[in-house]
C-alpha cells in the first residue's frame, strides 16, 4: 500500500509539473505579447530552479525526488524564449541561456575539481 501511494505521489507530481507552465504558455502565445511577464521574477525562478537542480544532482539523490525542476526549466526556458521574441529582444534572450548554461558548467566543474581534490 505504502508503495503504491509514494508511486502515485511521485508520478501525480511529475503529471501537475509538466502542464504547469502550459496555461501561461499559451496566454502569451494567443496574445502575442509577453506584456504582464516579469522578466526579473522569470529569472529569479529559473535560477532557483537551477540551484535547486544542480544541488540534488551534485549530491547524487535519487531522480524520481528531483524529476519536476528540468521539465519546469525548460518551461520556463521556453516562456523566457517567448519573452524575449515578443518584445523584439531575441539577441538577450541567447545572452541570458548563455549565462544559465555557463553557470551550469562551472557548477559542474567545481564538483569535478572538488572530486579530484579528495582522491589525493
Amino acid at each position: 500500500m505504502e508503495t503504491q501511494l509514494l508511486w502515485f505521489c511521485n508520478y501525480s507530481v511529475l503529471g501537475v509539473s509538466a502542464v504547469l507552465k502550459l496555461p501561461q504558455i499559451s496566454s502569451v502565445l494567443r496574445a502575442s505579447s509577453a506584456r504582464g511577464i516579469s522578466l526579473p521574477s522569470l529569472l529569479l525562478e529559473l535560477a532557483g530552479f537551477l540551484v535547486f537542480l544542480r544541488y540534488q544532482s551534485y549530491y547524487e539523490y535519487p531522480l524520481l525526488t528531483y524529476l519536476e525542476y528540468p521539465i519546469l526549466i525548460a518551461q520556463d526556458l521556453v516562456l523566457l524564449l517567448c519573452f524575449f521574441h515578443f518584445s523584439g529582444d531575441v539577441k538577450r534572450a541567447a545572452l541570458y541561456i548563455a549565462l544559465f548554461a555557463s553557470s551550469w558548467f562551472v557548477l559542474s566543474l567545481q564538483k569535478w575539481i572538488i572530486d579530484l581534490a579528495m582522491q589525493e
